[in-house]
């Protein structure tokens, strides 16, 4: 990768970031919004060829109740007190197939993979 400055200077940079005056009013009332919606999660087992995890199709309310889906690949020797993965996939993507995704879950990872709501589909499959 490429980067703009030495690691050294990129661990202490601190930009000068101009808030807008309701930054704060903003966002509680987008918290406060979505508190409105019930997140409504659906976990629904899969059958998959992907014997090392077992896969759940996951659906929940996003922002204004719309839906987002993802994949939930859980190992069946997991840790239950190991770190999850959560990876939101970049504008355009989607959430694939659940085999796209078996890095982190065969690692021994807990790994949620969801759709970017309403931009996914146009460089792998999207199903929100």
């Amino acid at each position: 990768m490429m980067f703009d400055l030495p690691l050294d200077q990129l661990r202490e940079y601190r930009p000068a970031v101009a808030e807008p005056d309701d930054f704060d009013e903003f966002w509680k009332s987008q918290l406060e919004q979505a508190n409105t919606f019930p997140l409504d999660a659906t976990f629904v087992p899969i059958d998959s060829v992907i014997r090392s995890a077992q896969v759940y199709d996951v659906a929940y309310a996003g922002h204004g109740g719309t839906r987002v889906c993802g994949w939930l690949l859980v190992p069946r020797q997991l840790d239950v007190h190991g770190p999850v993965v959560v990876e939101f996939v970049g504008y355009g993507g989607g959430r694939g197939l659940p085999v796209d995704w078996l890095t982190w879950s065969c690692a021994g990872f807990a790994h949620f993979v969801m759709d970017t709501r309403g931009q996914g589909g146009s460089w792998r499959r999207s199903d929100t």
